[in-house]
């Protein structure tokens, strides 16, 4: 990949768990030629103030989009979301990403809200994901990975609904022509499962062998998606440079 195909800067990461990184979605961003760069500010590393027209992807994490107080560096990334809404940057947030952009884009997101969802999930793509950039095409039913108890319960003014699965209704969303937001998560494998504290979802009436296994069933299925979603991505990403 010659550098004059590649953005102007790296793609900003923001991870907000040890065990959270961006997975398979960074790798294929890579692969794409797109470089990233992931910043770890639950281990003391600093959110800068600007993006300086760098993308970003806002990873997920145990928190609510304005838990301050357990996560100090939330403040710095809403206003690193805010600032990719303002300047039309493009921007991924996954999960908890993704409820940080629908409550700086002015949603809501409500805690410990329906029933959580854990493991594959099918998820349906609505008629508006025909004509979005990174959607169209994946097909009428996606599976993937889920683990959320708190959700997005209105999507910002304007925004395009674009996903939905059968325990949540905001599945996937975008604001403007280059912020997306989703609920599920794209960059999680199978085995991510495998590595799930099993009593605590025994505690909630999940069993992790089981939905493991459904995970692996799913998984060329969703690989052959979430990838071509994540290549699409890196070409806004690129344009937009």
């Amino acid at each position: 990949m010659r550098a004059d195909e590649r953005g102007s800067g790296p793609v900003l990461v923001v991870q907000h768990t040890r065990s959270g990184g961006p997975g398979r979605v960074g790798t294929w961003l890579r692969e794409a030629g797109v470089d990233t760069r992931v910043l770890r500010p639950y281990d003391g590393e600093a959110v800068p103030e600007h993006l300086d027209g760098r993308p970003l992807v806002v990873l997920g994490g145990g928190f609510l989009p304005d838990d301050d107080e357990r996560a100090p560096w939330l403040p710095a990334t809403r206003s690193l979301v805010s600032q990719a809404l303002a300047d039309a940057t493009p921007f991924l947030g996954i999960c908890l990403g993704g409820q940080l952009l629908a409550q700086v884009a002015g949603g809501v997101v409500r805690a410990e809200h329906g029933r959580p969802e854990y493991g594959s999930t099918p998820i349906r793509l609505r008629p508006e994901a025909d004509r979005d950039p990174l959607l169209h095409g994946l097909g009428a039913t996606v599976p993937a990975i889920e683990r959320h108890v708190d959700a997005i319960t209105e999507l910002p003014p304007g925004a395009v609904w674009l996903a939905s699965s059968d325990d949540c209704p905001h599945q996937a969303f975008r604001v403007g022509a280059s912020a997306w937001g989703v609920q599920f998560h794209p960059e999680a494998d199978a085995d991510r499962i495998a590595g799930w504290d099993r009593d605590q979802l025994a505690a909630r009436g999940v069993d992790r062998d089981r939905i493991h296994a459904r995970a692996v069933a799913d998984e060329d299925a969703a690989v052959a998606a979430w990838s071509r979603f994540t290549r699409r991505f890196a070409q806004v990403c690129r344009a937009r440079a």
